[in-house]
């Protein structure tokens, strides 16, 4: 498993909260902090995808199971 600085579950949270709860956790962290988010909003990979290319932190990895979806972002 990949080794993050902070964990961010937005299980049961719909668009928009998941990013919402993202960007709030990557303003309080230092660059090159990794944060993992865990969203159930199908949708989450759609926004967080834009929201990363926009932003120009980097995904470390999107894993996604029928329940979940784990997200490894790193802070730019």
């Amino acid at each position: 498993m990949i080794n993050f600085d902070l964990e961010v579950d937005a299980s049961g949270l719909l668009c928009p909260l998941p990013l919402l709860r993202l960007k709030k956790a990557l303003q309080e962290m230092e660059s090159g902090a990794i944060v993992k988010v865990i969203a159930t909003d199908p949708a989450a990979h759609l926004d967080f995808g834009v929201y990363i290319e926009q932003t120009g932190h980097t995904l470390i990895t999107f894993l996604k199971t029928p329940e979940q979806q784990l997200f490894f972002i790193q802070k730019k």
